[in-house]
């Protein structure tokens, strides 16, 4: 199942209440938004949750429906609410309360990619931002919203595991006793998303696999946590940023020498956490 902005894989039974996201793994670049950038394709691709979406592969056959956004963030971000809307990028928008996503450039628009660099030379008109909004934003939360109610109604409850990558350096001044750096950050934005019970399975199955776990700092949860994560409806989000050194060369945005056994142990990590949502019910055939 897939549209413009977005691809649902389904398992062919679906065995678990689970959920596993990539908001930001779209490299699904239009032609058009390369041409007006003055960045080169590497720099634009840095926003990017480069190979995510592959890491999150076997959640299917795990029983678990896997949503993918096609769209790169660079150019929509669907972690963002609809209305973060930048003024020192789009014509016609006026300042209003203080927010610190909008105001460091990265609002459902973005104005910069990784480490503050500029996309555009000068700004976009309003209604462009809102057809983007209305083509690639919308579509991908009608999926997302569909998913979770679908999951609630089959299991009594929906998890959504909503998953991104981290730069190396983005953990610095985090470290762990001993001094040695993160390489999980959880997010529950500090219970208001998830059950403790749901949190602490989800923590558990990185610590399994020999991960550094923390959570919440420096990355509590985003626009998607917060809008969908309602522990008392029995619906739960937990954002999760994994360490992108872990697998990748950051600067040349390939996988390195970890990346085949990176994949082989977030098959074990999708396991333990997709088994959170085990119910002994009937499986219906997709």
């Amino acid at each position: 199942m897939s549209a413009e902005s977005y691809r649902i894989v389904l398992p062919a039974q679906r065995g678990t209440s689970v959920i596993f996201a990539s908001p930001h793994s779209g490299r699904a670049y239009p032609p058009d938004f390369l041409r007006r950038t003055w960045l080169d394709e590497l720099s634009v691709r840095s926003s990017e949750d480069a190979f995510v979406d592959d890491l999150l592969s076997p959640a299917p056959a795990l029983g678990a429906p896997l949503l993918l956004a096609e769209v790169p963030r660079a150019f929509v971000d669907v972690n963002r609410s609809h209305d973060e809307l930048d003024p020192a990028l789009i014509e016609g928008v006026t300042r209003r309360s203080l927010n610190p996503r909008i105001s460091s450039g990265l609002g459902v628009i973005p104005r910069v990619v990784s480490n503050g660099r500029p996309i555009y030379r000068g700004k976009i008109p309003l209604a462009e931002a809102e057809a983007r909004i209305a083509r690639y934003w919308r579509p991908y939360h009608a999926a997302l919203a569909a998913l979770i109610e679908d999951q609630r109604a089959r299991f009594g409850e929906a998890v959504l595991v909503d998953v991104h990558s981290m730069p190396h350096e983005a953990v610095e001044g985090h470290a762990l006793a001993g001094g040695a750096r993160p390489q999980v950050v959880v997010g529950d934005r500090f219970g208001a998303a998830a059950s403790a019970r749901v949190v602490e399975r989800v923590e558990a199955a990185f610590a399994a696999a020999g991960l550094r776990v923390v959570r919440n700092a420096p990355f509590a949860g985003a626009f998607v946590a917060q809008h969908y994560g309602r522990p008392s409806r029995n619906q739960h989000v937990v954002q999760v940023e994994i360490d992108r050194a872990l697998y990748m060369d950051e600067r040349a945005i390939r996988p390195n020498a970890d990346y085949p056994a990176m994949k082989r142990l977030m098959a074990s990590v999708l396991a333990e956490i997709a088994a959170l949502g085990r119910r002994d019910l009937p499986l219906a055939a997709e």
